[in-house]
């Protein structure tokens, strides 16, 4: 029987932790009470979480804030649909006191993994929980959830509950504080999404249709109305084919859509041949900018942050289509 690379990088890493894991350590680290550890100095001892993607890391820092510590595996810019776990996530994963992570088959070879952690470490995933009927099943995903609920701010608003929950579980002594924090960054979200609505309305109906590298926008569309194509499908682990490129340009064509828009965590060339496909069709369509979907982008920068990144796609696609 033939093994897949991503099967055998997920076993081979599964079995490096399982392997590495002391006598010592047998019972499930679960079952420390976190808030009962001190730092020097009498002081409690900052909660380490470990978070796949750059946007979970975000959310954890929001809703733990000073009490906690934490690194993400994968850095700003970084797809996690083509993600290869390396052997330094092993140690990083197995001294976490918590691991938080997307879920709906976002991190696919990271799933192996996680299962075995979630026997040894406290594990959760954010993006799970959400009532079915509200998440986008894709026949293209194999009649899965479209994992990309984050661009829909009132179901990420669900995930920064996920996220609170996890924390109070593992550190109930500090519950109060977390639900504090959250109740803060729920205010910024509700913000957020009202802003995004009203940034929407700017852009007449007809205009309003949303052309990216992938398949990532479905839940922003779908809670913002707009109409969104993609290159390729949810997943950007296959490239896009000549067929989907004269398909998507000619509806570009046909529909004198104003402008197309890049992603940066994939790469410029696919919608740079629909731009020039349109071409041929008498149709010249601008490039409208550069979107943040499937990672923040570098600490600083506008799409830095959760909050940043989403006002940062809006406008750049408002002041595109509006033009």
């Amino acid at each position: 029987m033939r093994v897949s690379a991503r099967h055998a990088i997920s076993l081979a890493i599964t079995l490096v932790f399982l392997g590495g894991c002391g006598r010592q350590d047998r019972e499930p680290r679960q079952n420390e009470n976190a808030a009962t550890r001190s730092a020097p100095g009498g002081a409690a001892e900052k909660i380490k979480i470990v978070a796949t993607t750059s946007i979970v890391a975000d959310l954890a820092r929001n809703i733990g804030g000073d009490l906690v510590e934490v690194t993400s595996l994968m850095g700003p810019g970084v797809d996690p649909h083509l993600y290869r776990a390396r052997a330094g996530d092993v140690s990083r994963l197995s001294s976490a006191d918590l691991v938080l992570y997307h879920g709906l088959h976002l991190e696919a070879s990271l799933a192996d993994v996680l299962r075995q952690m979630g026997e040894r470490v406290t594990t959760a995933a954010v993006a799970e929980g959400i009532e079915r009927d509200r998440l986008i099943i894709s026949e293209a995903f194999g009649g899965s959830a479209d994992p990309h609920i984050w661009f829909d701010v009132r179901l990420w608003m669900e995930a920064a509950e996920r996220a609170r929950d996890a924390l109070a579980r593992r550190d109930p002594g500090r519950a109060g504080e977390y639900a504090a924090n959250t109740e803060r960054y729920l205010t910024a979200l509700r913000e957020l999404d009202e802003y995004v609505r009203q940034q929407a309305e700017t852009v007449p109906p007809q205009q309003r249709v949303l052309v990216t590298a992938h398949d990532a926008f479905n839940y922003f569309g779908r809670a913002y109305g707009f109409e969104v194509e993609g290159l390729q499908g949810i997943s950007t682990a296959s490239e896009a084919g000549i067929v989907d490129v004269q398909r998507l340009a000619t509806l570009v064509a046909e529909r004198e859509i104003k402008a197309i828009f890049v992603e940066t965590s994939v790469p410029l060339r696919s919608i740079e041949a629909v731009q020039a496909a349109a071409g041929t069709r008498g149709w010249d369509v601008a490039i409208g900018g550069s979107l943040y979907s499937d990672a923040l982008g570098a600490e600083g920068t506008p799409g830095g942050t959760y909050l940043g990144m989403i006002r940062h796609n809006i406008d750049a696609i408002t002041g595109a289509l509006r033009k």
